[in-house]
């Protein structure tokens, strides 16, 4: 006897923005001192200051509050070899995202922090690690990483993770509901990235099963 399988349905990948409006920015104890510096611009301690945290932690929405309140412009690290430093300077503020350790070009890295402190022009570096721990081979380098004052975004408490979740979700136009919440924030690792991953999932797996997002499909994919 012949069983028929029916297909997998197949769910396209589809993109779903995340805003980062200031309104939009979910405060909590992890990020306060981030959030504090932020607001406090431009009474900052330093011209040149680092925001330092895991993978979706907030860096970002914060970098992109403050390149809008400071005209900033946005340049990622990787580019910084082949960036015209500046013209990235022009308007007084830079956001250099996603600082990394590994390929980092040195010598554009420390023309850039030698003309940002030329020009007194703020730049807000962002990473996953604090810049004072990269092995650099350029001691003047290493020198000007030391100077950087760095700003930690920590992991979420139980309440800003269940207000991520909601937030996520409603980024993809989903309704959920607080049983639905507390079963996710219960039963996934307390950062951002996994709350990220956790909505994604609920939400293809919506899809592809034709049902809604509610607690019962969540028990179903996030069973302990």
């Amino acid at each position: 006897m012949n069983h028929v399988v029916a297909p997998r349905q197949l769910v396209l990948a589809l993109d779903h923005a995340e805003s980062f409006a200031r309104d939009d920015f979910l405060a909590g104890p992890s990020n306060a001192a981030a959030l504090a510096l932020i607001e406090s611009w431009p009474d900052w301690p330093d011209g040149v200051m680092a925001l330092v945290g895991p993978e979706g932690s907030g860096k970002t929405h914060l970098a992109s509050i403050w390149a809008e309140a400071a005209g900033a412009r946005v340049l990622s690290a990787k580019l910084l070899e082949h960036g015209d430093l500046p013209a990235a300077l022009a308007t007084g503020a830079l956001v250099l995202e996603d600082l990394e350790p590994d390929d980092l070009d040195e010598p554009a890295l420390f023309h850039l922090l030698n003309l940002a402190r030329e020009e007194r022009a703020f730049v807000l570096i962002t990473a996953r690690a604090a810049p004072t721990t990269f092995p650099v081979t350029i001691r003047d380098l290493a020198s000007r990483l030391r100077a950087i004052s760095v700003v930690a975004l920590a992991a979420p408490d139980d309440a800003l993770l269940r207000s991520l979740i909601v937030k996520l979700a409603a980024d993809r136009q989903l309704a959920v509901d607080e049983p639905l919440v507390n079963y996710l924030a219960n039963r996934i690792e307390r950062s951002f990235a996994a709350a990220r991953a956790a909505v994604m999932r609920l939400d293809e797996e919506a899809m592809r099963q034709h049902r809604p997002v509610t607690r019962a499909l969540a028990a179903e994919l996030f069973r302990a």
